[in-house]
């Protein structure tokens, strides 16, 4: 597969590729582009004049174009899921429910892009002002590099690349080296359902070269990031060079806290979607179990009797329910961290085993709250660590210990100590009675402390990717 710039499928400048491979059967799918710095170069100066063309269409008709991409869409969506399942290891159904939300997002979003309206401030509101009248109104930023992770690539780029359009604005996106095969079949997409050629573009390669090189152009003026904590600091010090506008959705240890009068059965089945659903691979996914000791024992039991019931296998077969990491690295970096939890302190009463890129689902009993688990260290993968206490205010202390605060959950059967609790973690969102893998496209998503800057969402992402002029109709009274 190509890279898209300025319109039209490219090699790389100097002709090297990547392999692209199923992490499932280690097979070579296909392969990418390795774009060279002269390949980022020239898409950045292509965004930067097919903005000014792009971003003089009429809202409707940028509406328009994306609704026929979503038509388009409809029409690959098999071929679509196909692809993202071979390409990232999760199963059939997920990655049909994923290329899905494409026809809940862009819509969704092109109706909100056609309701951005200005305010007017008239005159006499302030002292001095009664001759003046102002008005204000939201334009594009520019240049906008998307860059998108493994995960939820498909998701990600809704997210990201439809506001940013619909807002008038050139984007750029930086898929996974893992991955980035759906997105340059939608990309393509893109282009041919209207998209003035240059204002969506794709690049292929390393996120160390080519990402890096990106971010640091001078002449991309935005960035929307879903990544590392580590990697979106990097990219937070390469935008303040040139004063881009930014938003970071970062790392996460999401607190799963269950009070003492909290429902285990329903704590355990939200478990399963909130931890298990992408094999763990979510950045909002519930990681650190923290559980009354007086329900902990029952938890582990139930969740280990649960899991066990889930069917791993083949990710392309219809009936798996859970499938592999995205890469074989991945799977060795969650054994090791689960190895180190154990030396912790934790026991492992479920799993713990590795197949190459697949991981058994692990569950690790009587982990100490001062284990790394219990803190910073993300697993990206299908663990739940189990963390007692005895008092609301220690849980939501070991919570709140976290550098992390993309998401929470608390389970009660008390609405005011539910909501107590939900106000006290210091987190972007926080789900009652439920896991906190929830991200609706509506909603305003981000995080607190060392898990993001910005949200992302229909209320909020146009916001992140306009400016807000005003302008003043001076002495036009009296």
């Amino acid at each position: 597969m190509k890279m898209i710039i300025g319109g039209k499928s490219v090699d790389a400048s100097n002709g090297e590729v990547i392999e692209v491979l199923n992490p499932a059967t280690g097979a070579v799918i296909d392969t990418v582009p390795a774009a060279t710095k002269e390949d980022v170069d020239l898409a950045v100066s292509k965004a930067v004049q097919a903005q000014k063309i792009w971003g003089e269409v009429p809202m409707h008709e940028r509406a328009e174009i994306l609704m026929r991409f979503v038509a388009l869409a409809q029409e690959n969506k098999e071929e679509l899921a196909r692809t993202l399942s071979n390409e990232t290891g999760k199963p059939i159904t997920e990655a049909r429910g994923e290329i899905a939300n494409i026809f809940i997002s862009f819509p969704a979003f092109a109706e909100r892009a056609k309701h951005l309206y200005g305010e007017v401030l008239p005159n006499g509101c302030e002292k001095n002002q009664e001759n003046n009248i102002l008005l204000t109104m939201r334009e594009p930023i520019g240049v906008f590099a998307c860059v998108i992770p493994f995960n939820f690539p498909c998701d990600l780029f809704d997210q990201k690349v439809a506001p940013t359009l619909l807002a008038g604005n050139a984007a750029i996106v930086k898929p996974s080296t893992d991955n980035p095969l759906t997105l340059c079949m939608l990309t393509e997409l893109l282009v041919k359902a209207g998209v003035t050629d240059g204002a969506i573009q794709i690049l292929t390669g390393r996120g160390s070269t080519v990402g890096a090189w990106l971010c640091a152009n001078p002449d991309v003026h935005g960035i929307t990031f879903t990544g590392s904590t580590a990697v979106g600091i990097e990219t937070y010090h390469a935008a303040a060079d040139h004063l881009a506008h930014i938003a970071l959705e970062l790392g996460g240890n999401d607190a799963f806290i269950v009070c003492e009068d909290g429902d285990v059965d329903l704590a355990v089945e939200e478990l399963i979607w909130g931890r298990m659903y992408n094999t763990g691979q979510v950045c909002c996914a519930s990681k650190r179990f923290i559980i009354h000791n007086s329900l902990k024992d029952e938890f582990t039991q139930k969740a280990v009797e649960r899991i066990k019931k889930i069917k791993a296998g083949d990710p392309a077969d219809d009936d798996t329910e859970i499938g592999c990491l995205i890469s074989e690295s991945a799977a060795v970096k969650v054994a090791s961290q689960v190895d180190l939890t154990v030396e912790q302190g934790g026991r492992i009463v479920l799993g713990g085993n590795r197949n190459g890129a697949f991981y058994e689902p692990t569950v690790i009993a009587d982990v100490p709250k001062t284990a790394d688990v219990a803190k910073d260290m993300e697993i990206f993968g299908p663990v739940v660590p189990v963390i007692g206490f005895d008092t609301v205010e220690e849980a939501i202390e070991i919570a709140n210990s976290s550098i992390f605060g993309l998401s929470g959950c608390v389970f009660s059967r008390d609405a005011k100590t539910a909501w107590n609790v939900a106000r006290k973690l210091e987190c972007g969102g926080v789900v009652i009675n439920g896991a906190s893998f929830f991200r609706s496209f509506e909603q305003p998503f981000g995080g607190y402390k060392f898990s993001g800057i910005g949200t992302e969402g229909v209320l909020s992402t146009f916001d992140e990717v306009t400016q807000l002029k005003t302008i003043v109709l001076k002495n036009i009274v009296g």
